[in-house]
C-alpha cells in the first residue's frame, strides 16, 4: 500500500515551505559532501544538472556547478523548449534568463546532444524504490526516456524515503541514486 503522488507532492512542499534559509544551505552543504563521497565526477565528464528555483526552496545546485567548472567537467543544463527538455551547455560566460516559472535557464536554445555520464534531477520525494516526484509536468521522465542506458540518473532530496508512492505509471522513470544529507541509496 502506499501514497498517491499528489498527496506525497503536498506534504513534501509544505516541509519545504516551513525550511529557512539556513536549512537549505547547510543542508546543500551537506548532500553535496554527501556526493562527492559516493561519485567522483572527473574532468572531461558530461553533467546535466539542474538550477535550482529558489522560490520553491530546491537545493543549491551551485556548489556542484562551481566544483564542475573547477574540474572541467562539462556542464549541461535544462532549458524548456516547447513542453520538454533540451540540454544546454553551461559555462561560466553563459547569458542565462529567468523563464516564467522562475527559473534561470540559458538564453541559447542550442541543445547539446551528448552522452550524458550523470544526469542530477530535482525531485520533491522518491520513494524506497526509486520512483520519484516532481511538479508532475512529466518533463524529467521524458528527458530520462532519451538517455543511453548507462547514464546515472542522481536525485538529490532532503528528506528520505519512507512512504511507497501508490500510483507509479509507465511512463514514471526510477532513479539510479538518491543523495540525501547522511547518505546515498541505490536502486
Amino acid at each position: 500500500m502506499g501514497v498517491e503522488k499528489r498527496m506525497l507532492r503536498d506534504k513534501y512542499m509544505n516541509k519545504r515551505k516551513a525550511m529557512s534559509s539556513e536549512d537549505i544551505a547547510f543542508l546543500s552543504t551537506k548532500i553535496f559532501h554527501q556526493y562527492l563521497s559516493r561519485f567522483k565526477p572527473l574532468a572531461d565528464q558530461n553533467i546535466h544538472i539542474f538550477l535550482p528555483i529558489s522560490s520553491k526552496k530546491e537545493i543549491d545546485t551551485g556548489l556542484w556547478v562551481d566544483f564542475f567548472w573547477k574540474n572541467k567537467i562539462q556542464v549541461f543544463v535544462p532549458k524548456i523548449i516547447k513542453n520538454r527538455i533540451i540540454s544546454v551547455a553551461y559555462l561560466p560566460h553563459s547569458d542565462m534568463q529567468l523563464n516564467h516559472w522562475g527559473i534561470l535557464e540559458p538564453v541559447s536554445n542550442i541543445g547539446e546532444n551528448v552522452a550524458f555520464d550523470q544526469v542530477i534531477t530535482p525531485l520533491l520525494y522518491a520513494d524506497p524504490q526509486g520512483n520519484r516526484i516532481g511538479y508532475g509536468k512529466g518533463f524529467y521522465d521524458r528527458f530520462f526516456a532519451n538517455l543511453h542506458a548507462e547514464t546515472l540518473r542522481i536525485g538529490l532530496n532532503y528528506f528520505s524515503p519512507y512512504e511507497l508512492i501508490s500510483d507509479v505509471d509507465e511512463y514514471d522513470i526510477k532513479l539510479n541514486h538518491l543523495v540525501l544529507p547522511n547518505e546515498t541509496l541505490s536502486f
